[in-house]
């Protein structure tokens, strides 16, 4: 794990999967572009959880990749997801350095996580998208295919704290399983 500045909570995990990971990203074509078919179920995780932004993320060893994304004004590329808090639109970035946010910690955890309000938890509190982004709430399930790999997530995201309860952790859950289906139907060229 990586500590920050003040050397007191801890921030990321690390991520002894993350070569593997990125083979297996690397066979199935995902990882560093967008996809038509994520942006599309990005869109879907937000209409069915009310969120303002939701992402299909894939994680390497450096970085996150958006292959993904739905944003409150509909765009889809740019350069600063907290420009876009700060000023309610604008454009978003496909990616986020591996030790912002919370999906990494989903990845290597292997479980989802349910953070109603960010803020409530110290360990949590000090990731740099509390500050730099605006983000309070989160709500995560990981990807992990039939070889094992956890290879990222799904997520939702709100500037505001959410009461996502069991009915949201079940959801996520849900739509987890249902975009690595889809992406085992992909592999095995049935889509």
């Amino acid at each position: 794990m990586t500590y920050d500045p003040t050397g007191h909570l801890l921030l990321t995990p690390v991520d002894r999967e993350a070569p593997v990971r990125v083979r297996r990203l690397r066979q199935l074509g995902f990882g560093d572009r967008p996809d038509p078919a994520f942006d599309e179920f990005a869109d879907r995780l937000a209409e069915v959880t009310g969120a303002p932004y939701s992402m299909v993320n894939f994680i390497d060893e450096n970085r996150q990749f958006f292959a993904g994304l739905h944003t409150p004004a509909g765009t889809r590329t740019g350069n600063d997801l907290g420009a876009v808090a700060a000023a309610g639109g604008g454009d978003v970035s496909r990616f986020m350095a591996r030790d912002h946010g919370y999906c990494p910690h989903v990845v290597v955890r292997r479980k989802a996580l349910v953070l109603e309000d960010v803020c409530d938890y110290p360990r949590f509190a000090g990731n740099p998208v509390v500050d730099e982004i605006g983000i309070r709430s989160y709500l995560g399930a990981p990807l992990i295919d039939r070889t094992g790999i956890a290879l990222g997530t799904i997520c939702v995201v709100d500037t505001e704290p959410r009461p996502w309860g069991r009915a949201g952790l079940e959801t996520i859950k849900s739509l987890a399983a249902e975009l690595i289906e889809q992406i085992h139907r992909r592999e095995d060229g049935r889509i």
